[in-house]
C-alpha cells in the first residue's frame, strides 16, 4: 500500500470536508484515519490517505488539491508518506 498524508489549513467555511473528501473520492483515493479541530475559527485537517489506486501521477493529484485549495480558501498539502516521515524524523 502506498500511502500520502494531507493536511489542509485556513480559516472555517462551510463544506471544506465535502470539497476535499469529494475530490479525494474521484481520484480513487481512500482515507485511512482522518483528524480535524477548529481553534479559534481556523479550520486544521489531517489525513493519512491510500494513493495506491490513483488515476493520474501522484505530483499531478496534489497540484489539483493545492488549486482545490485555492478555490475554497484552504491551503492543501499532499505528500507521500516517505517524505514526510523524513521531514520529521528526530
Amino acid at each position: 500500500m502506498q500511502k500520502a498524508v494531507i493536511t489542509v489549513v485556513g480559516r472555517d467555511t462551510v463544506g471544506i470536508i465535502a470539497r476535499v473528501c469529494t475530490n479525494l473520492a474521484d481520484e480513487r483515493i481512500n482515507i485511512l484515519d482522518i483528524t480535524q479541530s477548529i481553534v479559534n475559527g481556523y479550520f486544521n485537517m489531517m489525513m493519512i490517505v491510500d494513493v495506491t489506486d490513483l488515476k493520474k501521477p501522484f505530483g499531478e493529484v496534489s497540484d489539483d488539491m493545492e488549486e482545490l485549495g485555492e478555490k475554497i480558501g484552504v491551503q492543501i498539502r499532499c505528500q507521500k508518506e516517505e517524505i514526510f516521515d523524513s521531514m520529521h524524523r528526530i
